[in-house]
C-alpha cells in the first residue's frame, strides 16, 4: 500500500488544447452573496438590497462579479494548480456576459491555451488558461483567460 497526496498537474503534464470540467458545481446562496459583498467593502446596493434591486434592470440582486471570478478561479485550483502552481501571474481578460443570481450553481471548465518554460526561471513555465463558468442552465456567467507560472514536475519533486 502506498500514499496518494492530493495534487494539480505539473507544467509537463498540461497539454494545449485539453478541457477540464471541474467538480462539483458551486449554488451560490443569498448568505454567500451579502458575506462576501460586506467582507470586501463592497457597498453596491446591487448586491445587498434586494428592494432596491428589484426596481433596477435585472429585478433582483446580482451575486458579486468579484465572488463568481474568486469561485471560476479557486474551482480548478485542486484539480489543476494544488501544490504545483509558483504565482498567479495576472489575468489577460475578465468578462461577465450573463448575470448569475442567488440561487444560481456555477459549474467551471479550464481549457489550457499556451504553455511555454520560462526564460528565467528554470523548472518553471508560464501557462496560460481559460476558465468559463456556466450556470445550472449552461449559460456563460464568468470567463476569463489567466497566467500561471507553474512548476516543471522533474524541479520540483527534487526541491
Amino acid at each position: 500500500m502506498g500514499t496518494v497526496q492530493q495534487r494539480g498537474l505539473y507544467f509537463d503534464e498540461l497539454e494545449v488544447g485539453t478541457v477540464f470540467k471541474h467538480a462539483p458545481g458551486r449554488t451560490v446562496t443569498e448568505a454567500d452573496n451579502v458575506f462576501f459583498t460586506t467582507l470586501t467593502m463592497n457597498t453596491q446596493s446591487l448586491h445587498l438590497d434586494a428592494h432596491w434591486s428589484a426596481e433596477q434592470p435585472f429585478g433582483r440582486p446580482l451575486v458579486n462579479s468579484m465572488f463568481t471570478l474568486a469561485t471560476l478561479v479557486g474551482s480548478s485550483v485542486a484539480q489543476l494548480t494544488q501544490g504545483t502552481i509558483v504565482a498567479n501571474l495576472g489575468f489577460e481578460s475578465v468578462n461577465f456576459p450573463h448575470p448569475l443570481y442567488p440561487g444560481d450553481t456555477l459549474y467551471s471548465e479550464s481549457e489550457i491555451l499556451r504553455k511555454r518554460a520560462s526564460a528565467s526561471r528554470p523548472g518553471q513555465g508560464i501557462v496560460t488558461v481559460r476558465h468559463t463558468g456556466r450556470n445550472q442552465d449552461g449559460t456563460v456567467v464568468a470567463e476569463c483567460t489567466r497566467h500561471v507560472l507553474m512548476w516543471m514536475k522533474e524541479h520540483h519533486e527534487h526541491t
